[in-house]
């Protein structure tokens, strides 16, 4: 065993103002994924930028795998290098430049200018990559922070603050959109601050505007969350070449670390549907009842108000039942929320059952096609957030002592190892069918199996071997 997996010091909490600001972290980074990855610009880069609802499906998805495969090379690497160096507030910084700097540059995502798609899913790749990687180095924090007996409450409240910040930025962009709702101006006729809907100025300003929330959010948590208990300050490449051996150590001896191999597996099988449900929900929805950019923020706020209790609920699930049976109830809620979002078309819910043809003068979700899809996401919305925090905390609580960040490396790698997969095979499928629907249906093969196999999985932390 090398120094770099030498057990930390008993951990003491940090003030209750770094763990708020570790939390604070999520509602920095969460409208990122909210309005731009899932219920704003998704969309809008499928069915505008590209500008058909089969090829925008399908280019999103290659999108989502580039940056996956990209992830998936870099998190274990990084996370033990970190493990090494001791310091995780640098990759931190370094990342989250990347997210800024990707997601100022969507503003220049015009319409009618199919020569802008490659670059554009290039600052997508740029984005994400900063999104997740920083996140990797976040979660490493936990274990850190506080004691393991509050380890599910802290990270539920933080998914519960992301959520928070995602449904504050939806109501942002909705306002903007119809201010006379809010009492903002006289007519919903044009946008607030001038935006022209011509060229779609809206939906290409969430990216700087969500790069500016990141830069504000963030701030806490660099000054006020300690970086870890007994840091080193080793030189960055004495850090890099330490955690290249000791990522190649862990490797090898991974095998032996059977349990916590066994889970990183399943998760990441049902991450990766999670997260394909998540970013192609918007997409679905839009292509099956021409949903407007307004009528998918409003879809994203409901949404979003049910995941809040949801992952507030979970964490304390968490700490009460563990964080595997809370888990084992959420993918069970997902699964059943995709079977019933996939079941509903144009023309039928629940696969079989026929309803009306959808009117183009309905009010607000009017059809019973619509409803039938908004009672399915609810139950996604409440179920992922338990899923996704309890998922976080079940790795501080089985990683080997000393080994955290290269855990959580390992968990980015399981959790965007096969990422680029549910994606690629809703983008193949999707073009092969010219069908939305059987697209989409591929990501219960993800839930299913990863539910499966979460089942021995045990619930305790490793020894180093």
């Amino acid at each position: 065993m090398t120094d770099s997996h030498a057990a930390p010091p008993p951990v003491r909490e940090a003030s209750t103002l770094g763990q708020f600001s570790w939390a604070l972290f999520d509602w920095a980074n969460q409208p990122f994924f909210t309005i731009i990855t899932t219920f704003i610009f998704a969309p809008y880069f499928a069915n505008v930028l590209v500008g058909d609802p089969v090829q925008g499906q399908a280019a999103w998805g290659f999108t989502q795998s580039a940056s996956g495969v990209l992830i998936a090379l870099m998190s274990p690497f990084l996370g033990a290098m970190a493990d090494a160096g001791g310091r995780r507030k640098p990759f931190i910084l370094a990342f989250q430049l990347l997210l800024v700097v990707g997601c100022a540059g969507l503003w220049f995502a015009y319409p009618n200018r199919p020569d802008l798609i490659l670059p554009i899913s290039w600052a997508v790749i740029l984005a994400t990559v900063g999104a997740e990687m920083s996140i990797v180095f976040n979660n490493a924090q936990l274990p850190n922070i506080v004691r393991p007996e509050r380890m599910g409450r802290l990270s539920g409240y933080g998914w519960g603050l992301g959520y928070c910040g995602g449904l504050v930025s939806l109501i942002v962009v909705l306002a903007v959109s119809m201010p006379a709702l809010f009492g903002l101006a006289a007519s919903n006729d044009r946008p607030l601050f001038g935006l022209d809907p011509a060229s779609h100025e809206l939906e290409r300003l969430v990216g700087p505007a969500s790069a500016l929330w990141i830069m504000i959010f963030v701030l806490p948590m660099f000054l006020f969350t300690p970086d870890s208990a007994g840091a080193r300050r080793q030189p960055l490449l004495v850090a890099a070449r330490e955690g290249g051996r000791s990522l190649l150590s862990t490797l090898k001896r991974l095998p032996r670390y059977g349990n916590a191999l066994r889970y990183l597996i399943a998760f990441m099988l049902y991450n990766d549907g999670l997260a394909a449900i998540i970013a192609f929900g918007g997409v679905y929805a839009a292509a099956t009842f021409g949903w407007s950019t307004v009528t998918l923020g409003i879809f994203g706020i409901v949404l979003t108000v049910f995941a809040i209790p949801g992952a507030f609920l979970g964490g304390r699930l968490d700490d009460w039942i563990g964080s595997k049976r809370t888990v084992q109830i959420a993918i069970a809620g997902v699964i059943v929320a995709t079977l019933g979002i996939v079941g509903v078309t144009a023309t039928h819910v629940f696969y079989v059952v026929p309803a009306d043809p959808i009117s183009p003068t309905r009010g607000l979700f009017g059809s019973l096609q619509e409803k039938v899809l908004m009672g399915f996401a609810l139950i996604l919305g409440f179920c992922m957030g338990p899923m996704q925090a309890a998922s976080r905390t079940m790795v501080g609580r089985i990683a080997p002592p000393g080994m955290t960040g290269e855990f959580y490396g390992l968990f980015a790698l399981s959790g965007r190892a096969t990422a680029w997969m549910a994606p690629f095979a809703i983008a193949t499928v999707t073009a092969a069918t010219q069908s939305t629907r059987i697209g989409m249906a591929c990501v219960l093969f993800f839930l299913v199996v990863g539910f499966i196999l979460l089942w021995k999985v045990r619930e305790e932390r490793a020894a180093p071997v």
